[in-house]
């Protein structure tokens, strides 16, 4: 991952996981989040409205750090850097798919969560990956245990991330950011409740300055 943009990741620390349902929300949610304090979004192509959000946020917000989430296909990675993203996650380790983007010059940040994975993700020059789905496949003590054969490897867990053990994990030098849910959850922005929206981004950037100063 280029150096600059890891670093912005560590400076966040909470990177925003959204599903949009409709591209139309998509201001008002970059809106909240911003003005919370946390200026980034990972926009999963879940859902149809993945491609024009990130062009609504990059066009709209262009201070924020957004970016396509779930990139399953060559294709998806191809639409989501047209509409402006400037960083793809995918949630497993597809070696096809990162090659792509590599020659591509997209930044990517695939899932792993065994050291194989790991070591292949290696083997094409990365040094950051996501670690997904956190909490069950072992959390905190798996990537420390994993951390340590793997000196240069740093690490972006994702799922099951919340307020509650965010801090354990943002204490860990080895990680760069956690992706999270719970600021940006499908209720809250189907029903509009971008000022919770707002207030729980507050939080979350609160932590991070919290852990990391």
């Amino acid at each position: 991952m280029y150096t600059d943009l890891k670093e912005k990741f560590d400076e966040i620390g909470i990177i925003p996981v959204v599903v949009l349902e409709d591209a139309k929300d998509a201001h008002a949610l970059g809106e909240a989040l911003m003005n919370g304090g946390l200026p980034a979004a990972e926009v999963t192509f879940r859902t149809e409205a993945a491609e024009e959000a990130i062009k609504i946020l990059s066009i709209d917000f262009p201070e924020m750090l957004v970016g396509a989430g779930t990139v399953l296909t060559c294709e998806q990675a191809d639409k989501a850097m047209e509409a402006g993203a400037k960083f793809i996650v995918a949630p497993g380790f597809n070696p096809h798919v990162v090659k792509y983007c590599l020659d591509k010059g997209y930044p990517i940040t695939p899932g792993v969560q065994t050291p194989g994975e790991m070591e292949q993700a290696m083997e094409l020059g990365l040094d950051f990956v996501k670690f997904f789905p956190a909490e069950p496949a072992g959390g905190l003590p798996m990537i420390k245990a994993v951390a340590a054969p793997y000196t240069n490897l740093k690490f972006m867990p994702t799922g099951g991330i919340n307020k509650e053990n965010v801090k354990d994990y943002l204490a860990y030098d080895k990680i760069v950011a956690c992706g999270g849910t719970w600021m940006v959850k499908g209720d809250l922005i189907t029903n509009g409740e971008f000022e919770k929206v707002e207030e729980l981004a507050r939080e979350a950037a609160d932590i991070v300055k919290e852990v990391r100063g």
